[in-house]
């Protein structure tokens, strides 16, 4: 029809929701009861439905406080036929009848989305055996905020016949759905602006989901139903080009990029030897031409000359500044051994409603991290569709702690830069400048029509949890379309 024709090419331009809406009266429409958050039930399952997707339903009930008793938060799942993806719901504390929606994500791949809400940027710190308590740099401040626990088996998402899913591209198409669900069903979120975050692997799993969500609008045109407002991604120290980024690992320990070289000479003079054939192996293999045997032992030789000599070292690989402490399942992090034991007691499942026959919370699955290892996954690159989303409108950030080795300040710098999209030569040559908080530097930052990219200096991979006041400030800023 030419008003969908229309109306995508404003999609395409970048407009928002308030530029078309005139053009949006549809014949069809396939309109959901108004839900009222509010209304729902603390005690048990809320189960909602909309004739569009008859295979979708929403099961969602209120919690009682967990921490902040002045916001509401709810939790429950969004069931795709078999498969049931779990999520966590916290409205604004500011206005949530009007701030946008913001979802975050945990990378692995097959890590909960749990270590965000609680360890990272939810309402609710959990860091000692005290449980719960209030974060006052939560980045619901500004925003109705959810967490997803994906792909299905992560975190208490659960699928009913065993299904699993091994690839990005499938995740997505849940995703996507669990998305259009959730704007479907709470129409007093429709037309506000959505932003997806994550940290990561979500470096790898955002552009493809956020992809998925975009191209989704024109199935909702064609029904007469309001596009979702996607406006931005935010990656924080994300694997997005990991043909590119591997390389930083060189940089990372015997540089000053980060911290002093901290490999022993002989050990980096091995590894600058390698990279040469690395690169080539890589583009042969990987890039010029996909084969799938032949990529992966490009990579695992990339593996390790490159990454390997970093266990010798005991350093936390996420922060490369401190060492890496606690059991291979705190992931250097012994606090997370708390998250773990509070999501386990019976009273807060049963709360958030947990699927019964879900056995102990575990931080990462490792089933689902070999499921998508098996298939290759993480040897495919994301970037392409960054650039796809540059060239519509949406705005990209990346920001990166300048202590990560995993996904280093280096390597997303590299990948950005290369990056092909109209704006390339613009941000390849901008300059960085400074960006501060309350008169303090923060890191440095560049930009170019909608991507953005900034460092967050002396934080490590999970930067809202060592940098809390900067990491909020950089958020807000970039919610308000500010600069940073």
């Amino acid at each position: 029809m030419l008003l969908s024709t229309t109306v995508s090419t404003l999609l395409l331009a970048g407009g928002t929701l308030a530029s078309y809406a005139p053009l949006m009266q549809m014949p069809v429409e396939f309109p959901a009861p108004e839900q009222d958050l509010h209304a729902l039930s603390s005690v048990e399952f809320t189960t909602l439905t909309h004739p569009s997707y008859p295979a979708h339903k929403v099961r969602i009930k209120r919690n009682d406080g967990i921490c902040d008793d002045k916001v509401k938060s709810y939790s429950g799942y969004i069931d795709i036929e078999a498969r049931h993806l779990f999520f966590y719901f916290f409205e604004s504390r500011n206005d949530p009848d009007a701030d946008p929606v913001l979802m975050w994500i945990n990378g692995g791949p097959g890590c909960s989305s749990a270590i965000g809400a609680f360890m990272e940027l939810g309402p609710c710190n959990i860091h000692d055996a005290n449980g719960p308590k209030y974060n006052p740099y939560s980045w619901n401040s500004n925003a109705n905020l959810f967490f997803l626990d994906e792909p299905i088996g992560v975190g208490f998402s659960y699928a009913e016949h065993g299904e699993t899913v091994a690839t990005t591209e499938e995740a997505a198409v849940d995703v996507a759905a669990f998305v259009t669900t959730f704007f479907e069903t709470f129409k007093k979120f429709q037309g506000r602006p959505f932003h997806m975050s994550g940290e990561s692997y979500g470096g790898r799993y955002l552009p493809v989901f956020a992809s998925a969500v975009y191209d989704s609008n024109a199935k909702a045109l064609a029904e007469g139903r309001t596009p979702i407002n996607l406006q931005s991604v935010l990656i924080g120290n994300g694997i997005t080009d990991f043909s590119t980024q591997a390389f930083s690992l060189y940089d990372l320990q015997c540089t000053n990029a980060s911290v002093e070289p901290f490999l022993p000479i002989s050990t980096c003079v091995r590894m600058k030897a390698a990279l040469p054939r690395c690169k080539a192996w890589i583009q042969q293999n990987c890039l010029d031409q996909y084969d799938a045997l032949s990529c992966q032992a490009a990579s695992a030789f990339c593996s390790s000359e490159l990454s390997a000599p970093f266990a010798l070292t005991g350093r936390n690989r996420y922060d490369v500044s401190r060492p890496c402490e606690g059991e291979p399942s705190d992931l250097c992090y012994p606090l997370t051994r708390h998250i773990r034991e509070y999501l386990d007691q019976p009273h807060v499942r049963k709360n958030l409603g947990v699927h019964k026959a879900i056995g102990n919370f575990s931080s990462c699955s490792s089933t689902v991290g070999t499921g998508f290892h098996q298939h290759q996954d993480g040897l495919h690159l994301s970037a392409p569709y960054v650039a796809e989303l540059l060239q519509r409108g949406v705005r990209v950030l990346i920001y990166v702690g300048t202590y990560d080795l995993v996904c280093n300040w280096v390597g997303n710098l590299a990948w950005t830069t290369a990056l092909e999209w109209p704006g390339h030569e613009a941000f390849a040559g901008t300059e960085f400048r400074e960006w501060a908080v309350d008169g303090a530097r923060a890191g440095l930052t560049k930009s170019a029509g909608p991507l953005t990219y900034a460092t967050v200096e002396a934080a490590g991979h999970m930067v809202p949890y060592d940098k809390p006041v900067q990491a909020l400030q950089l958020l807000n800023r970039w919610l308000s379309s500010s600069d940073l």
